[in-house]
């Protein structure tokens, strides 16, 4: 059984209740954690408060950049523990769960050597004035992270937020936490002070709630839902707590006739069935130019047809899905898909040894989706992709912003003056020319436009968003 890591200690939660841990590819429970209560996060913010007053804000930011360093080589010298944990818990293959590890490596990593480089500023002004900036944490950060991507998000939020000067109280998902609480065991290895990284396990309507309405939280940062993005930000609004949020996106991938197709389908294919689909800024729409449409179509669909889905531990193209109801979620739009006629190109196949008990489905393509249907409008967290075509540079760029959302978007086009003139023009916090994703990219802001959220994480600008600008005025004559 699993607890709650308070204050660098075990800590078993005040409801004496626990949730049950299930491994999606077989859909049985295998561990427990704890079902936090609004006393449990009220300890966890208090730990995290006592340890910036009276140790962490008192640290140098290169004493900070070593304790992060530390715990980066700690996360590499457990990367195959840490990713054998995230796989079971997640469902996640092999591959992925591995490479979210050494993803979190690279984090700290990344953070450890940013610590010492945020510097503030000085303002010519009047003559007998010198005014400087100073950047100054927030001091307690809360962190909700989504069970998609559990080590990687933490890694840019917490570590982030930490090289910034914060402490952080974090609420994983109550689906994919246990990675989470063995980094937090390894912090403490590396030396972190007592409540410097606290976490609390839990459903969000109780926890997760009460990290967003403690008076002790003096920023959220938020990765999920619109919805739940939403009831965050109206709850931070009654005190005036700044946030960040991610809230997902419904990326297009915009593929002119001019794109090299062996550089761009393997991209396209992989940006839709890594981790199963479920990935904010997955490529789940195409839309491609009139005169590629059916042959590209022809050559994804016979490469969706050959891939292969099962058990996390097989490591194939394809695991499972986290949970039943998300299984049930993706069914529901491709009912919605049969029901409107929309024809399916390709289905991948769900391998003979995978249990009916686990939440499998194969990835899917789609042609022929209409602009307005929800398949072109809604995330559906799964490995479907939809497609449909366009005639011109003004239509691709009408049809990649005709979604509430604004992520990630993919340009595939050899035409120079054309990536530039669709790079401006699209509506996104990302985009990429002729490349997807750029390989993770722990060294390049993230975040959305539109029902995609605002502020941002990764690279050196999120450090902006976990601190506040002070201005320092001295009148000496």
């Amino acid at each position: 059984m699993q607890l709650h890591y308070i204050g660098n200690s075990k800590v078993r939660s005040t409801s004496e209740r626990t949730i049950p841990v299930i491994d999606p590819s077989d859909g049985h429970p295998y561990d427990e954690i704890q079902r936090g209560t609004a006393e449990d996060m009220d300890a966890a913010v208090k730990a995290a408060r006592q340890c910036y007053e009276g140790v962490w804000r008192k640290l140098s930011a290169a004493e900070r950049g070593r304790l992060l360093m530390r715990l980066s080589q700690k996360i590499a010298e457990h990367a195959d523990e840490l990713a054998a944990i995230e796989q079971r818990d997640c469902g996640k293959p092999t591959k992925q769960a591995k490479a979210d590890a050494l993803a979190l490596v690279r984090y700290f990593e990344f953070y450890s050597g940013a610590c010492d480089k945020l510097h503030g500023e000085t303002i010519p002004y009047q003559q007998g004035y010198t005014v400087l900036t100073w950047r100054e944490p927030h001091g307690v950060t809360g962190h909700v992270i989504p069970w998609n991507y559990p080590m990687q998000i933490f890694g840019r939020s917490v570590g982030g937020a930490l090289a910034a000067g914060n402490v952080c109280v974090v609420k994983p998902s109550e689906d994919a936490c246990l990675s989470l609480l063995r980094v937090a065991e390894l912090a403490a290895e590396a030396g972190f002070p007592d409540g410097a990284i606290n976490i609390v396990t839990g459903y969000g309507h109780e926890v997760g709630d009460a990290l967003a309405r403690h008076a002790g939280i003096d920023h959220i940062s938020f990765t999920g839902s619109p919805r739940v993005g939403t009831l965050i930000q109206q709850v931070a609004a009654e005190r005036h707590c700044p946030v960040t949020l991610e809230l997902g996106g419904k990326s297009p991938q915009v593929v002119f006739a001019d794109a090299d197709l062996d550089e761009a389908l393997p991209v396209v294919i992989n940006a839709i069935v890594q981790n199963a689909g479920q990935t904010c800024s997955a490529g789940s729409r195409l839309l491609v130019e009139q005169s590629l449409y059916e042959p590209l179509l022809e050559r994804l669909g016979k490469a969706f047809a050959n891939l292969r889905v099962g058990p996390a531990a097989m490591d194939l193209d394809v695991g499972p899905l986290i949970r039943q109801s998300q299984q049930q979620r993706v069914w529901d739009f491709l009912s919605d898909a049969q029901h409107a006629d929309i024809p399916m190109v390709a289905q991948g196949q769900v391998v003979d040894e995978a249990p009916e008990s686990g939440y499998y489905q194969a990835p899917t393509l789609l042609r022929d989706v209409p602009v307005t249907h929800r398949l072109a409008q809604e995330e559906v967290f799964g490995p479907v992709l939809a497609s449909m075509s366009f005639k011109d540079e003004d239509q691709a760029v009408e049809m990649a912003n005709a979604t509430h959302f604004g992520l990630v978007a993919g340009i595939w086009t050899r035409d120079g003056a054309r990536q530039l003139r669709m790079a401006r023009r699209v509506k996104s916090g990302q985009v990429f020319i002729n490349n997807y994703g750029a390989g993770g990219g722990v060294e390049l802001p993230f975040g959305g436009v539109k029902s995609s959220g605002y502020g941002r994480e990764k690279g050196f600008e999120a450090l902006y968003g976990f601190t506040t600008v002070k201005t320092v005025a001295i009148k000496h004559g």
